[in-house]
């Protein structure tokens, strides 16, 4: 793909140098060209938060996801792109948001973010194969399982013997996006990784049914008072 881990880390560096522009053109080239993933350019918010209020950069004064969507007049960064190519894309939406399509590479199990910390210690600990998880600044966990879990969560659920019961738990695919790190959500602050992405996991997630068993009993265990 044209990328080393250390070519990535004195990106990184320099990018710390220049401000958060750069770091952002930087982590696109990082998912782009290390990870294998697509990227495309998404929408920021204001700062006042996202209940009334919040403005967001489509220009759209009644946006319904305000700094959580893609701009739709800006090109996407496909897979295997380079720092240049990124660099050119960004600079014609400075500012933008840094978005991953959900369905192509990965889907995407939610939880709460309490839950999802819980979930991810219990699952290192027996040893099962697990690939990036990102924190939310409103309390979220995403874990990132193979393309297909979206519309698998049912018939999981019901195999698993969850479907009857009232879980905080949901799976993005085909169609969602998500905001990834450094990016700003929706106005509530920057996107972190719980556990980053690495050579192994990005580009093979975890089947889903590996990991649903365990986010949904700790799912269950912390809503039951």
């Amino acid at each position: 793909m044209g990328f080393t881990i250390g070519g990535i880390r004195d990106l990184r560096s320099s990018s710390r140098r220049r401000g958060r522009a750069s770091e952002c053109v930087t982590a696109v080239a990082e998912y782009t060209g290390l990870w294998g993933w697509d990227v495309i350019p998404g929408a920021r918010a204001s700062r006042s938060g996202r209940p009334a209020g919040a403005l967001c950069s489509c220009g759209a004064a009644d946006c319904p996801s305000p700094g959580a969507h893609p701009l739709s007049f800006a090109p996407p960064v496909p897979a295997g792109a380079t720092l240049d190519t990124a660099a050119a894309v960004w600079a014609e939406v400075p500012g933008a948001a840094v978005l991953l399509p959900v369905g192509r590479s990965f889907d995407v199990l939610e939880v709460a973010e309490t839950a999802g910390r819980h979930a991810l210690a219990r699952l290192e600990r027996m040893g099962l194969p697990l690939g990036p998880v990102a924190l939310t600044p409103h309390g979220r966990a995403l874990f990132f399982v193979a393309p297909g879990a979206a519309g698998e969560l049912p018939q999981l659920l019901y195999r698993m013997g969850w479907d009857d019961a009232r879980l905080d738990l949901r799976c993005l695919g085909p169609g969602d996006h998500i905001t990834a790190p450094p990016s700003d959500f929706a106005g509530l602050g920057p996107m972190r990784w719980l556990r980053p992405p690495t050579l192994d996991t990005a580009g093979r997630p975890p089947q889903a049914r590996l990991l649903l068993g365990t986010l949904a009993y700790v799912c269950h265990r912390s809503a039951t008072p």
